[in-house]
């Protein structure tokens, strides 16, 4: 039985998470691309360095999953056999990123064992989506999507919340039904990429977000789809938590780069880099040196790098606690 009860999912020190960006090409122009080609690279990473990464970060003594992430990473002509050689290795779970186009005849090149398909969408029809991902991405994703169900993927759907799409939230838990979606994720808009350029104001304020968030979290729910999406704001008393220090999250980039954190992928200060095939801490002044530090605000990279985020009261104090960006909340997850 879904469990309806709110709960949040705290970092698992079992777990390692690998955030696998395989190449940064897309077919798409989304307004809100988090994309910083200038700091990730534009190259594809070849067919010889996916497995020779694979094995670097596959942790066996761990539940180890990998989520294989673009640009379109669908677009990279060997992504099937990266999805089968990551399962070869024993990765716990294999999962594609994709925007729904599903280049190079993904559905049949790889069987529903071997991956989740985890499709993005930004509104629950073309008038909404397609102005923040472009002319005819709402049919063919949604189309691509139906076909995957039926095959037998298991699927998910993510969807980023922005100013541009807040007021359609409402409408997607029935439009997720219908497709056969079997999980939802919410996401927040963030101050990276296009978005740190973006001329309006994209962000939610946190009454914004706490008012729709999870109301909508919830009637997916009912629908029996369960849904995640990130705690963003502390309760009062709530410990902060970074899963920089509590959990093993790892973000590869084409040109080698490995963030640790993703709100600093659009500057140099990664912590680590993948030379010759080999993982190496960086010397310097990087990210891993904030995540030790405790300040009001709660998350200290919110803080550098997002500072708009965070209103203040006459006296000073932040209104509103910042959590880990990593942090999430789910509704009707197995209990």
């Amino acid at each position: 039985m879904k469990n309806s009860a709110v709960k949040t999912l705290a970092f698992r020190p079992e777990e390692r998470n690998i955030f696998f960006h395989i190449l940064t090409g897309c077919n798409l122009a989304c307004r809100h691309c988090y994309i910083n080609r200038e700091q990730h690279g534009s190259e594809m990473v070849s067919r010889e360095k996916m497995v020779e990464w694979l094995k670097l970060f596959y942790e066996p003594a761990k539940e180890s999953n990998v989520i294989f992430l673009g640009g379109e990473p669908t677009m990279h002509p060997d992504l099937a056999f990266a999805v089968k050689k990551a399962r070869e290795l024993g990765y716990s779970s294999v999962t594609v990123d994709t925007n729904g186009y599903l280049f190079h005849n993904l559905l049949e090149r790889i069987s529903p064992d071997d991956a989740v398909l985890s499709f993005s969408l930004d509104g629950p029809d073309a008038e909404i989506n397609d102005q923040i991902r472009g002319a005819g991405v709402f049919a063919t994703c949604t189309a691509n999507l139906k076909k995957a169900a039926a095959l037998g993927f298991t699927t998910s759907l993510i969807y980023t919340v922005s100013r541009m799409n807040l007021e359609q939230l409402h409408r997607m838990p029935g439009l997720l039904a219908e497709l056969g979606v079997n999980r939802f994720f919410i996401q927040v808009i963030g101050l990276r990429g296009k978005s740190a350029e973006d001329p309006e104001n994209l962000q939610l304020t946190p009454e914004e977000w706490l008012r729709t968030v999870p109301p909508v979290a919830a009637q997916a729910a009912a629908l029996g789809i369960p849904t995640i999406y990130p705690k963003v704001f502390l309760d009062k008393n709530e410990k902060f938590e970074c899963a920089g220090r509590a959990a093993e999250n790892f973000f590869i980039f084409p040109n080698g780069r490995v963030y640790r954190c993703p709100l600093c992928e659009d500057h140099p200060i990664h912590s680590l880099e993948i030379k010759d095939d080999e993982l190496k801490k960086r010397a310097g002044l990087h990210e891993e040196c904030f995540f030790e530090l405790e300040i009001p605000e709660g998350c200290v990279m919110n803080r550098l790098l997002q500072a708009g985020n965070i209103p203040y009261g006459p006296d000073g104090a932040p209104l509103h606690r910042i959590s880990c960006c990593l942090l999430k909340q789910g509704v009707g997850l197995e209990p």
